[in-house]
């Protein structure tokens, strides 16, 4: 990368992210969200005939990083804005979403890819897997702001959030265990999966996480309290413990990006609701910064030829997921997850669980891992129709919510 192209890159970005700061009201009114217009700017940016707008300009290991340091940002902001004594009070209605949910969409995505595009019934879980986990970042801009903080019951925005933030790291085994059974024997890769795998990298990661997270609340508690540090300091102390903890952990070999949910949850344990609520909006401008560009650079790398080759299969598959991965497991299990009263919510919580920024991170990851270039195409497509979908339908089917809600008494 030359000098011209790196400041032409942090031109773009820091266009980008002051542009859609300084009109972030008038996008919510066209109801429109702000990763919909970043993936726009980047469909635009990908016709001018420049190399960093090529996407052989970017190798998997660049994006898969990028990725990663955004979900990471994400799922820290997950954190310190719910309350972490609705994780554990709510845990009725978190544990089936990050298990039974989970499994299923893994079933329903898998399937879909296997009998529609055809692809080998290994390569097939391996792309499910990819799609499995829900984004924290297109949440974030689905549930924000006074339109849902109006017509959304906060206990169905918190467990929205949630999954979304905890399933990015909980989709690594799901994702993991068909790149195991590619490169390995069955009976070697289960014993690798789950030894290594879930008993480490993933409760070892937890574990890690919370012990970080929990130190690093302590301290800032101390140093308040000491007065060596005061609390506009909150945003960039907890911006440093994610990258911190993202780093360190995977150092270890072990899912960096859970550890950084369960340090975010442990030091929220540590913080006052005023300190929350006074640094939400610094927050979300943070995630606006780090995470709004990687939007911008899928559309710069979209594959439009192999989308072509893709024919009207691949968007039948990219609606398909979008319809079926969530809604019927939610109207099956609804009795069981307090949090999701009612079949308005099962709509809600089913149509809003979008692909995105995980299942770019995943798909780098697997590519790197397997050599397999062929699930790139069909897991871009379904990350940018589910960006364009709940970025079209998200401040209407909000609003939507809202009234049929109140005329129903259910709030």
């Amino acid at each position: 990368m030359t000098e011209t192209e790196l400041n032409l890159i942090l031109l773009i970005i820091g266009s980008l992210v002051l542009f859609l700061g300084a009109v972030s009201k008038l996008i919510r009114k066209w109801n429109f969200s702000q990763p919909f217009i970043a993936l726009m700017v980047g469909f635009l940016l990908s016709s001018f005939e420049l190399d960093i707008f090529s996407p052989g300009f970017w190798n998997h290991y660049i994006l898969q990083e990028a990725a990663r340091i955004s979900i990471a940002i994400g799922v820290m902001g997950v954190a310190l804005k719910v309350s972490y004594t609705y994780t554990f009070k709510n845990w009725r209605s978190v544990a089936p979403m990050l298990t039974i949910v989970m499994a299923f969409m893994w079933i329903i995505n898998s399937m879909l890819i296997y009998w529609i595009l055809g692809f080998s019934f290994i390569v097939a879980l391996l792309v499910g897997a990819i799609m499995t986990p829900t984004d924290p970042i297109l949440s974030a801009s689905i549930l924000s702001g006074r339109v849902a903080e109006k017509n959304i019951p906060e206990k169905l925005r918190n467990l929205i959030s949630v999954e979304s933030a905890s399933n990015d790291g909980l989709g690594y085994p799901f994702v993991l265990l068909p790149i195991l059974l590619i490169t390995y024997r069955p009976q070697e890769a289960l014993n690798y999966w789950f030894i290594h795998t879930i008993l480490w990298e993933v409760v070892g990661a937890v574990i890690f996480g919370a012990i970080i997270g929990y130190i690093a609340g302590y301290l800032f508690k101390i140093a308040l309290s000491k007065r060596t540090i005061d609390e506009s300091s909150y945003v960039t102390y907890t911006l440093a413990l994610a990258l911190i903890v993202l780093s360190s952990i995977k150092l270890l070999g072990a899912d960096g990006i859970l550890a950084v949910f369960a340090a975010g949850t442990a030091f929220s344990t540590t913080s006052t609701v005023g300190q929350r609520l006074d640094e939400d909006r610094v927050v979300e401008g943070v995630d606006l910064f780090f995470t709004t560009p990687i939007f911008t650079l899928l559309g710069l790398i979209a594959p439009w030829k192999e989308w072509m080759s893709l024919g009207l299969e691949g968007l039948l598959v990219a609606f398909l997921i979008q319809l079926l991965h969530r809604i019927p497991i939610l109207y099956l299990i609804n009795p069981i997850v307090p949090n999701i009263r009612s079949n308005l919510d099962v709509l809600f919580a089913g149509w809003f669980g979008p692909v995105g920024v995980a299942a770019f991170y995943y798909s780098q990851f697997s590519m790197i891992q397997t050599g397999k270039e062929e699930l790139w195409p069909i897991v871009s497509l379904v990350i940018c129709v589910s960006i364009i979908l709940h970025g079209i339908t998200a401040t209407y089917f909000t609003k939507l919510y809202g009234r049929y809600s109140r005329k129903s008494g259910n709030e």
